[in-house]
Order: structure tokens, then C-alpha cells, then sequence
């Protein structure tokens, strides 16, 4: 039984928050190695059985990276997976560092890609960056950790 079951069985009426961050398990394992124990599938089927309350949705953080899962493909094959999941995708463009192999797509990908899931139904926010200029954002701290 998955942690998301498990947290079902409780009935806490707690909001639910997966980083998935890829559409494939091949994508998902490349830069989420937990995906190796908790494929995709698995875990989209648990969040299909967690209980959520009539006005809630289960959010989805989705952290894009340029060229790696970021495609209108990758957006259509979103939209597939979250099928039958009361669901909201939080998208965050990726906050370049130097080392880190990842990219920002460029802004008409990223609108792109909201555009698909919003078309679909699906409720989706980019969360643009703050701190940013001043290499204080998201994904930035580890590079100022690491120098």
C-alpha cells in the first residue's frame, strides 16, 4: 500500500501536492530517481482514490526544463494521465544554474504548454520566479551552496 493510500485511509481532509515533473517514467526517472520504487501509473492510480473535498483538487507540481519535458506532446500525454484525477498543475518554469544540465524553456513553449491543459480543463498556474535577478530563486540556491 502507497503513502498516498495510506494518508487516504486516515481521513485527515488534508490538500494533497505530488511533484511529478514528467509524463514517462523513462523522463521521471531521468530526473525524479523516486521514481524508480513508484512509477507513474501507480502513483496517478492511488491519487484516483484519494478523497477530495468538493471544491479541492489534488495539485500537480510540474517543473518544466527545455527540451526534456516540455513538449506539446508532453503536455497532450499530461492531459491523458491526469484523466479522472480532480486535479490542478502548478507549472514552474526551471531557474537556470550553472551545472545543473537543465534549461528554461523559452516563454512561447511554457505558454504553449499551459495553453494545452487549460484547453483541456484542466486548472494550471505558471509560477514565475521572484528573486530571480539576484540568483535567489528556486533552484538557484543550490549553486550558491555548491560554490
Amino acid at each position: 500500500m502507497s503513502g498516498i493510500e495510506k494518508l487516504a485511509k486516515e481521513n485527515l481532509k488534508v490538500n494533497l501536492a505530488i511533484s511529478l515533473h514528467a509524463t514517462s517514467n523513462q523522463i521521471r526517472n531521468r530526473i525524479m530517481p523516486v521514481n524508480k520504487g513508484f512509477a507513474i501509473e501507480e502513483l496517478l492510480e492511488a491519487c484516483r482514490g484519494f478523497p477530495v473535498a468538493f471544491r479541492q483538487r489534488i495539485t500537480f507540481e510540474y517543473v518544466l526544463l527545455d527540451r526534456v519535458n516540455d513538449s506539446a506532446e508532453d503536455a497532450r500525454r499530461l492531459v491523458r494521465l491526469l484523466k479522472g484525477v480532480r486535479a490542478k498543475v502548478n507549472l514552474i518554469p526551471f531557474n537556470d544554474w550553472e551545472g545543473s544540465g537543465f534549461q528554461r524553456p523559452p516563454l512561447q513553449r511554457i505558454l504553449a504548454f499551459q495553453s494545452i491543459l487549460l484547453e483541456a480543463g484542466i486548472r494550471t498556474t505558471v509560477r514565475w520566479s521572484k528573486g530571480e535577478d539576484i540568483g535567489a530563486a528556486c533552484g538557484q540556491l543550490k549553486e550558491a551552496l555548491t560554490a
